[in-house]
């Protein structure tokens, strides 16, 4: 469910060509400091991120997942990429 939950928001924020999410989450459960929250990682390849800073791309990201970040996602890796990267 939060997998899908994470796919709408970055559907909706970044209008990607691509989206890929990969659920770690079982392989971490129960580790230290994790409280519930899942492990994910990200692709998304978009327009929105020419011209962007590494740095940029993963703030317009999580500011898009917004307070997802602080229950729902424990741990997330991105890869924020623009059409000409992924050529």
């Amino acid at each position: 469910m939060t997998a899908d939950h994470i796919r709408q928001k970055l559907e909706e924020a970044f209008k990607p060509e691509l989206i890929e999410i990969i659920d770690h989450s079982a392989a971490h459960a129960g580790h230290a400091g994790n409280k519930g929250g899942g492990h994910f990682h990200v692709t998304l390849i978009s327009t929105q991120f020419e011209g962007k800073s590494l740095v940029q791309r993963h703030q317009m990201v999580y500011q898009a997942l917004g307070d997802m970040m602080k229950d729902e996602i424990h741990a997330l890796g991105i890869n924020a990429l623009t059409p000409s990267e992924n050529s």
